[in-house]
């Protein structure tokens, strides 16, 4: 509890992988089928540091927000002009909202994407800037029990950490459960535990403004897009910019992203940039039209 006349100075850190796949959630498996508003979610935090603080909202500012994340390098993502496009609105979104962006890139292991590096250098400049900037409240939007012995630094300082958590399971469109759940360590080492995932689906909280601006309004286009129906039957094109264990293949408006194991009847690592394919086409788990059943189509028969 503060002082009432005093302002209390916020900080706010966004673990950018894990706030970006529970956007994900939201915007393509939860009924709600929205992105989570960046506005929206710093006028909670206002709204609920001023709740557990017992101060006045007008005296509880974000004074800095940073967001950390791993991301393509501009040559991996330019066979997608859509993800490109993306990236920029959303870090318009970011700069719009006084969030100071922090990437590192993204490596390929085994042939998938790691992000390598980002929660350690979340931790320091958070330490660091409560330091410097004295934040009476740090709050973290993370699940990872990596993030304890910051917070356990961050109690030496005399700052309270809010922690913003969701817990939630789903199945994709292959029938495989993914379940994302917070780190129980965590929880019981933060000053403030909010589990975000029981308050907007508590449905006593639905007329609740500051609950519901938590959300972008529903995008129309992106409804009808998802509802039209993908091409039917097997298609042929030329693969492009093949990397380690993915590939993507020419098939306009967008280039179709296609995983080794949618290849039939062939070698993955056979398969080179420009050679023709033949392939079929579905929605992921994200609504986007990717490539499966996918067969490199030998010259002599093309």
């Amino acid at each position: 509890m503060n002082d009432t006349n005093s302002m209390i100075k916020i900080g706010v850190f966004y673990d950018g992988n894990y706030f970006l796949h529970v956007s994900n959630y939201y915007y393509y498996e939860h009924e709600r089928n929205a992105r989570i508003s960046i506005e929206g979610l710093h006028n909670f935090i206002r709204s609920r540091v001023s709740k557990e603080e017992g101060i006045d909202v007008k005296l509880c500012h974000i004074v800095d927000s940073h967001y950390f994340r791993g991301r393509l390098s501009a040559y991996e993502a330019q066979s997608s002009e859509n993800k490109l496009y993306a990236e920029r609105i959303f870090d318009d979104i970011l700069m719009g909202e006084k969030v100071i962006t922090h990437y590192l890139p993204l490596r390929m292991r085994g042939g998938k994407r790691e992000e390598k590096g980002i929660d350690v250098w979340l931790a320091l400049e958070a330490y660091e800037l409560t330091v410097f900037k004295k934040f009476d409240v740090l709050v973290l939007i993370a699940s990872d029990g990596d993030y304890v012995p910051l917070v356990r630094k961050l109690n030496t300082l005399g700052t309270r950490v809010m922690l913003l958590s969701w817990d939630f399971r789903y199945q994709d469109m292959n029938g495989r459960e993914s379940v994302t759940r917070t780190s129980q360590e965590l929880l019981e080492e933060v000053t403030y535990p909010v589990a975000m995932h029981e308050l907007i689906d508590n449905r006593l909280n639905k007329n609740d403004a500051v609950i519901s601006n938590l959300f972008d309004k529903q995008d129309e286009n992106r409804m009808k897009y998802i509802n039209k129906p993908v091409p039917e039957g097997v298609q042929r094109s030329r693969t492009l910019n093949m990397k380690s264990g993915y590939g993507f293949i020419a098939f306009p408006p967008n280039n179709l992203f296609f995983h080794y194991e949618d290849v039939l009847d062939g070698n993955f690592n056979e398969i080179m940039d420009g050679d023709m394919v033949e392939f079929e086409i579905r929605r992921n788990e994200r609504g986007e039209e990717v490539a499966y059943n996918v067969r490199k189509i030998e010259p002599g028969l093309q």
